[in-house]
């Protein structure tokens, strides 16, 4: 996978293919980490003889999100995986932290600055039994903004 910045392809990653086969096969890649932006993308197929092609380019506009928000997790109700997905249109100080019904907190999965843009983090609670509990997600953004949201998820294993 190759990402074009200032007028020059850089490879990104590698993406293991499935050799020659006559049954369609689906890939995907996820660019995480970064700014705000235009990006072009192309895919870079090698083949064991060592010749390559390149794929048609991918334009992508990547921009900040205007508003903060904490999304509902899904899926919900879930076991023992769930995701959580959030947005901060500035750079922020965030916590997210996960509550028992009795306000205990059980969990905390973010402490620390995170840039602008579209968060998801993939919550595993295989060590919380079964029962209903509460996500948090604080943020105080680089510009004085400030949010706070809780939301309601439930376990069941």
């Amino acid at each position: 996978m190759q990402r074009k910045s200032n007028s020059e392809y850089q490879a990104i990653s590698f993406i293991d293919g499935y050799g020659t086969t006559t049954n369609a096969q689906q890939y995907s890649f996820v660019d995480n980490n970064i700014q705000p932006g235009h990006y072009t993308y192309r895919l870079k197929q090698i083949d064991f003889d060592g010749t390559f092609e390149y794929s048609n380019e991918v334009e992508v506009d990547f921009e900040v999100p205007s508003d903060f928000s904490l999304s509902q997790n899904y899926p919900n109700p879930f076991n023992p995986s769930t995701k959580i997905s959030f947005n901060l249109p500035v750079e922020s100080n965030v916590t997210l932290k996960i509550f028992n019904v009795i306000g205990q907190e059980v969990m905390s999965l973010i402490h620390g600055n995170l840039n602008a843009g579209f968060h998801n983090l993939d919550l595993n609670a295989s060590n919380l039994n079964s029962g209903v509990y509460f996500y948090t997600l604080e943020a105080q953004g680089n510009d004085g903004s400030s949010f706070s949201e809780v939301k309601k998820m439930m376990l069941t294993k």
